[in-house]
């Protein structure tokens, strides 16, 4: 049985609910009222802990606009991390080759949990493009082709026991419930790469295949996102190949001692 949660406990939790919340918002910020909305806060709550985080520098809220952003203690932070955790190094070439081959935005993601964070775009060549991805914003697994492959390529009881503990359709729709979820993942396992045909943004299709680390465990994900002109059935087994050749090159990377 899980004890409790203590006052000082449930503090953290909340902190952290509000910075993730941040980080996952979009570029120009989150007002207080979206924060709140966000972490199931109430709006008073929520104000109060973004502005405790700010007194310390973890966020940020310039006055010209009054949202929130991530803070410079963020960064100071990240880039301490980044030491032990970074693998962008590895993949931005990878990326780059990607999107250079296939002229689509290219993106590397990475398993937190029971998500996703994108870590890496590379915009293409094709001047029509998909702004579903961008560095930072989460999905959960199976949501995004990203997720959609790391979740087709784990432990077989691991993936069934995530099918079993989350319900993903209030937040994403019919389309992401049991059956539909799972005849997704057993097409990603038998193409080896799986596809989202625009079930997050109307005309806006993705690709993804999964990055192994060196345990043979998926960790990441490389993919494709653009148009739905773009990813034609003639082309995706073009694209899916390219996806596969260029994530067995970074597994091989992150395989290294």
């Amino acid at each position: 049985m899980t004890a409790p949660a203590t006052g000082g406990d449930q503090a953290v939790s909340r902190a952290s609910a509000v910075l993730r919340a941040v980080g996952r918002g979009p570029a120009e910020g989150l007002t207080t009222t979206e924060l709140a909305a966000t972490t199931g806060l109430n709006r008073s709550t929520a104000h109060r802990i973004a502005t405790a985080l700010a007194r310390d520098g973890l966020l940020d809220r310039p006055s010209a606009t009054g949202r929130w952003l991530l803070g410079p203690e963020t960064y100071l932070l990240g880039a301490v991390a980044a030491r032990r955790y970074d693998v962008t190094a590895l993949a931005r070439d990878v990326v780059r080759s990607l999107a250079g081959a296939t002229g689509e935005s290219a993106f590397f993601s990475v398993r937190r949990g029971d998500e996703t964070v994108c870590l890496l775009r590379e915009e293409g060549s094709f001047p029509l493009r998909s702004f579903v991805l961008h560095e930072g914003v989460r999905f959960p697994l199976g949501v995004a082709s990203a997720g959609l492959a790391i979740l087709a390529h784990l432990p077989t009881a691991e993936a069934e026991r995530y099918l079993a503990s989350h319900d993903l359709t209030p937040a994403w729709g019919e389309a992401h419930g049991g059956a539909a979820l799972r005849e997704r993942l057993q097409r990603t396992r038998t193409d080896g790469y799986a596809t989202n045909p625009a079930l997050l943004v109307e005309g806006s299709w993705g690709m993804g295949a999964a990055v192994f680390d060196h345990t043979g465990e998926p960790s990441g994900a490389l993919s494709l996102t653009g148009v739905e002109t773009r990813f034609s059935a003639e082309r995706r087994p073009v694209l899916g190949r390219l996806l596969l050749e260029h994530a067995h090159r970074l597994s091989q990377r992150l395989a290294r001692p």
